[in-house]
């Protein structure tokens, strides 16, 4: 077995080759598609039919956004976690779609990408949905693990034998430092999930946003140091800034 890592569009890939048969880790963006595609056939000469699995760890344009595009032109199986419903379901899920899709937008224009489509159906339909501690179809030797707190459909995928495991988004790395992602919309469940990480004590760790690290003591204490205690959202961040729109110019005209 050996673990490729690709430079997606705002994001790692990480593409599981055995002799017969390919996984990749996470769904990447929709921009993704073809990078993945042409690396399979030029850089590892083999045929696209032979990427059985494409693992979507939760439902981000950055994870999710090249799943459904890749079974198309693979026939490829699509694994996620086991959650009811759809995260991106009902009017606020609407407009939670397109403020995730602003985002990954605004994160590729700070990498200095440029302009990509990124749109991808915003219901997942997967071919397996696992639960913790599932083994994935055709990857027995790989297990599902639930580490929600991001958003309430995150897994990472864990290989026991080899201690390697990939947390896509549940720690991102910047400037060398390993912090808690946005959003965080269950952080209760997120300190759960980075807590059950640090004791498994994988050798190697995996990273959406960071490439491999390692979760040391410090690295576990800051995390939990910095964690919010509160839920860190898109609606949150809104609702403070609207705030201090409307009442900054109140406080000048009536001074306490």
């Amino acid at each position: 077995m050996k673990i490729h890592t690709l430079r997606g569009h705002i994001q790692n890939l990480y593409l599981v080759e055995y002799p017969d048969r390919l996984m990749l880790l996470d769904g990447g963006c929709r921009a993704d598609v073809s990078l993945i595609l042409d690396y399979i056939t030029a850089q590892l000469g083999r045929s696209v039919s032979e990427l059985k699995v494409v693992v979507v760890t939760h439902m981000h344009p950055d994870h999710a956004g090249g799943a459904h595009l890749l079974r198309r032109k693979t026939g490829c199986k699509i694994v996620s976690g086991a959650q009811v419903g759809h995260w991106y379901q009902g009017g606020l899920g609407i407009v939670m779609f397109w403020a995730d899709l602003a985002l990954a937008h605004w994160m590729a224009k700070r990498l200095g990408k440029p302009r990509r489509r990124l749109w991808f159906p915003r219901k997942l339909r997967a071919d397996h949905q696992l639960m913790d501690g599932d083994a994935i179809p055709g990857f027995s030797e790989w297990q599902v693990l639930e580490t929600t707190g991001h958003t309430d459909r995150d897994i990472s995928l864990f290989h026991p034998q080899q201690s390697i495991l990939y947390v896509a988004d549940l720690i991102v790395e910047v400037k060398k430092q390993l912090i808690s992602p946005f959003p965080i919309f269950f952080p209760k469940q997120y300190r759960r999930s980075v807590a059950r990480v640090y004791q498994l004590n994988p050798q190697r760790l995996l990273l959406a946003h960071g490439g491999e690290a390692i979760l040391d003591d410090h690295a576990y204490q800051h995390l939990m140091d910095t964690t919010p205690i509160t839920p860190a959202t898109h609606w949150r961040v809104v609702k403070i800034k609207l705030k201090r729109f409307l009442f900054t110019p109140l406080a000048h005209l009536f001074p306490r």
